[in-house]
């Protein structure tokens, strides 16, 4: 789950993460009247949205009056803001960030995420931040320093002050760098986040360090400790068919291709997506049901699918461990009926109960194509999308 900048900056301050002073806006007489509330002679207009790059797409400005706060926050509320997180489709601002000006001396870049290698969090830090600090990973990973922090002895001031160092930060700006450091850690441990990134993390010029810039994501599977992060989500920023899919508990991603994907469990769905570009086809979405899932639950999976109006086959591959091929059938034969299905359907199924599933949909009377295996699906579905 991801959330605005304005509020995993409300989070971190919790925590003792110092920021600039800012009020979140959803109309221009909002930001207007929240540049006069802050004061001061410079205001940043900031758009939010869930995605990063936002200054290289035209989404912070910087105001050095109530009127250019003005006329740059009419230009920003509903414009499309493409970044290269975005996409072409880009996303639409609807809610702006207004916060003071600071006086920087110096940027950098620090982040934290979890390192499944190590099964620690990896705090990051470098002398390179800014709006580039995806080229300097990609060209320069050297000015990128790490530290994986023991989950148990947590990160040690000794530890952080070495990462400071490292970063490039002076000496007049290690202390508040060191406590910065940890409470970011405070924050992501404490409220189960899978990422934590501050770009740019500056000094300013009377030695003061700040979070100028802050990103959070959270673990989905840990949001049921976290009430106060759910009630944070913005739907408006999310895809449609997405939020649907969370409704209903199943995992689903759209994609660019038109054979629709119906799997149980995330790594068969991703080897199911390969192998069918593997045989010539394009996959129409990620669609992982589950290893719980119900007849009524395949359905919602099955309207989810159909709403793509470039749908042109759809492929059921389902190895049934704590799944049963029959609870598989049974809702695939629901569903079909149920939205009168049109396209070509090929299933592959195997596991617990597999001849009663293959059963079922040799009894129920629709035009289902069988497969053995993988192969045979992915070919088949390939052929059925071609034909269609």
């Amino acid at each position: 789950m991801k959330i605005h900048e304005y509020q995993a900056k409300e989070i971190l301050r919790q925590y003792g993460v110092a920021t600039p002073r800012g009020i979140a806006c959803f109309n221009v007489d909002e930001a207007v009247s929240a540049a006069r509330k802050l004061g001061g002679k410079i205001w940043v207009v900031k758009a939010q949205i869930y995605a990063g790059g936002r200054g290289k797409g035209g989404g912070v400005k910087i105001a050095e009056s109530l009127e250019s706060v003005k006329e740059l926050a009419g230009n920003m509320f509903g414009m499309r803001l493409v970044t290269h997180q975005t996409g072409p489709q880009g996303q639409t601002v609807r809610r702006l960030f207004i916060e003071e000006g600071v006086n920087i001396a110096n940027e950098y870049y620090v982040g934290m995420v979890v390192d499944r290698s190590s099964q620690r969090v990896c705090l990051m830090a470098s002398a390179e931040g800014g709006m580039d600090i995806e080229q300097v990973a990609a060209k320069a990973p050297e000015k990128i320093h790490k530290l994986f922090i023991d989950p148990i002895a947590g990160l040690a001031d000794a530890e952080a002050l070495d990462i400071a160092k490292k970063a490039g930060i002076p000496e007049a700006g290690r202390s508040e760098a060191v406590a910065l450091f940890k409470a970011l850690y405070k924050a992501f441990d404490d409220k189960d986040a899978s990422l934590a990134e501050i770009n740019p993390l500056v000094l300013t010029a009377d030695h003061h360090v700040l979070a100028l810039d802050a990103k959070m994501n959270f673990d989905d599977n840990a949001l049921f400790r976290h009430p106060e992060i759910v009630a944070l989500r913005d739907l408006d920023e999310e895809d449609p068919l997405e939020v649907e899919a969370s409704e209903h508990d199943l995992s689903y991603i759209p994609l660019d291709g038109n054979i629709g994907c119906l799997v149980n469990g995330a790594g068969l769905a991703m080897a199911t997506m390969d192998i069918i570009k593997l045989y010539g086809g394009n996959p129409a979405n990620f669609l992982d049901v589950g290893g719980g899932a119900t007849v009524d639950k395949v359905t919602e999976a099955f309207k989810l699918m159909l709403k793509n109006p470039r749908l042109k086959a759809i492929l059921v591959n389902i190895f049934g461990g704590i799944m049963r091929c029959d609870v598989i059938a049974e809702g695939v034969v629901q569903a079909a009926r149920e939205v009168h299905l049109t396209v070509p359907l090929v299933v592959r199924l195997e596991g617990t109960n597999v001849k009663l599933g293959k059963q079922i949909l040799a009894d129920s009377g629709l035009a289902v194509i069988a497969a053995e295996n993988m192969a045979d699906a992915a070919q088949k579905v390939v052929k059925a999308a071609e034909s269609a």
